[in-house]
Formats: C-alpha cells, structure tokens, sequence
C-alpha cells in the first residue's frame, strides 16, 4: 500500500506541462506554447463542438488561447480574447496551432470526431 501512495505522490507533483517556445515572425516576438491541463482539453472540446453547430468555431484561435502562456507556463490570453486574437494573422496563428496541436495530440481526426458529434 506504500508503494502506491508513493508512487500516487509521485505523479500528483510531477511537473507534465511541456512547453516549447516559437518564434513569431508577424508578431515580431517568441512566445511559449504549452500542453493543456486535461480540463483545458476538455473545456477546449465542449467548446469546439458547440461552435462546430452554428458555425462559429476558430480552431487556431480558440487552441492559442488555452496554450500560449508566458515561460512559468501561465497562460497569457484571457477565454475573452479569443474573437480580437481570431481576428490577427493566420500565419502566426498557424505557427502556434502546429506547436500546440503536436503537443496537445490534436489531430485532424479529433477535429472530425468533434463534427460528428455537433
């Protein structure tokens, strides 16, 4: 029973946010792209599928939002900025969603699951 509460312990303080820091040339800056908690994920796709229905979903944005965060790993967008940072550049948006997506195991099937689903 002792091994288990260790190795319980063990994984409850493992530090498993990885992040990667991109540089954005249409920003002109770095920035730090993290893998989301789980209950970022799962926020992150109840969101896409309800947003899948009226058509409103900003893939790329709405992903950024969640992961890009400063080096300590705190994210630096607010859920509220999502629609101004949806409306900046595709190529930097793209730049990130390549990072997050493979850090986050986003695939084009998750995306599809979550039409089929909507």
């Amino acid at each position: 029973m002792a091994d288990n509460d260790d190795l319980r312990s063990k994984i409850l303080a493992f530090e498993d946010l990885t992040r990667e820091r991109v540089w954005v040339p249409e920003w002109k800056t770095y920035v730090w792209v993290r893998t989301m908690r789980g209950h970022e994920r799962d926020a992150w796709e109840r969101a896409a599928a309800a947003e899948l229905k009226v058509g409103t979903l900003n893939v790329r944005a709405s992903l950024a939002v969640l992961t890009v965060c400063d080096e300590a790993g705190t994210r630096l967008f607010r859920d509220a900025d999502m629609g101004t940072l949806a409306g900046k550049s595709a190529a930097a948006l793209d730049r990130i969603f390549e990072v997050a997506a493979r850090l986050n195991h986003v695939l084009p099937d998750d995306v599809e699951v979550l039409e089929k689903n909507s």
